[in-house]
């Protein structure tokens, strides 16, 4: 869903061709990353554990020359993009998955927003703060959903205690910094109960095709487990 609505964005905002400058803060295993090296863009991916960063180099080693050449791994938090790059450097800036693991995210938003050329993208996926008591509620866990009612902090499937973002907030730092939001979207709408390493169902188009509608209309959007949030640099 996410690579789909990152295309759709980078197709409204640059002309068809155009080979851009993208920054994968928190790369993880490269999967968005590769994605777009393959599609012609040169792109950084900045990542912290040593583990993902082994995964996405030995996918990155069964690639063509021309995509190695065109993709860059860097061993980083993301809070250190200033010191690596200089201001305005890419056109496109992914950060996926990161900030729920940052306990003040507004300094490293607003330092991945600085990265951005003028009329460039920033596309952040977060955990939904306004969402938190769904997947307790849908389970059965009562008092974990009136708990969560209450607070933007969870333990989330891998057992650790992080942290999750309001729409309101987040859309609030993106107009302070000069990137506002331009478009939003909700991930895993229908699908977040699923267990980690399912395998696909049969009826996998129509589940997407589902997703992806409900992932861009409300009232689905807004109770998303996470939200994709499309910044764009004024």
């Amino acid at each position: 869903m996410v690579a789909r609505q990152l295309e759709e964005q980078i197709a409204a905002r640059f002309p068809v061709g155009q080979r851009l400058r993208v920054l994968d803060v928190g790369m993880g295993q490269g999967t968005q990353a590769l994605r777009l090296a393959r599609a012609g863009h040169r792109v950084t991916g900045v990542e912290q554990n040593t583990t993902m960063i082994e995964v996405a180099r030995e996918a990155l080693a069964g690639e063509p020359e021309g995509i190695r050449a065109r993709m860059r791994v860097i061993q980083g938090d993301g809070q250190e993009t200033g010191v690596h790059f200089l201001p305005g450097s890419f056109d496109v800036v992914l950060c996926h998955g990161v900030l729920m693991y940052v306990d003040e995210p507004d300094p490293l938003i607003a330092g991945l927003a600085r990265m951005l050329a003028p009329g460039g993208l920033l596309s952040l996926l977060v955990r939904n703060g306004d969402a938190l008591a769904m997947r307790p509620g849908l389970s059965g866990d009562w008092a974990g959903a009136q708990d969560a009612f209450d607070t933007t902090s969870y333990r989330n499937r891998l057992g650790l205690d992080v942290r999750a973002d309001r729409l309101e907030s987040v859309t609030a730092t993106l107009a302070g910094i000069g990137a506002p939001l331009h478009a939003w979207y909700g991930v895993r709408v229908f699908t977040d109960l699923a267990p980690d390493g399912a395998p696909a169902p049969e009826d996998l188009d129509e589940l997407l095709a589902a997703e992806e509608r409900a992932g861009r209309t409300d009232p689905y959007r807004a109770v998303a487990a996470l939200l994709h949030l499309c910044g764009v640099r004024g």
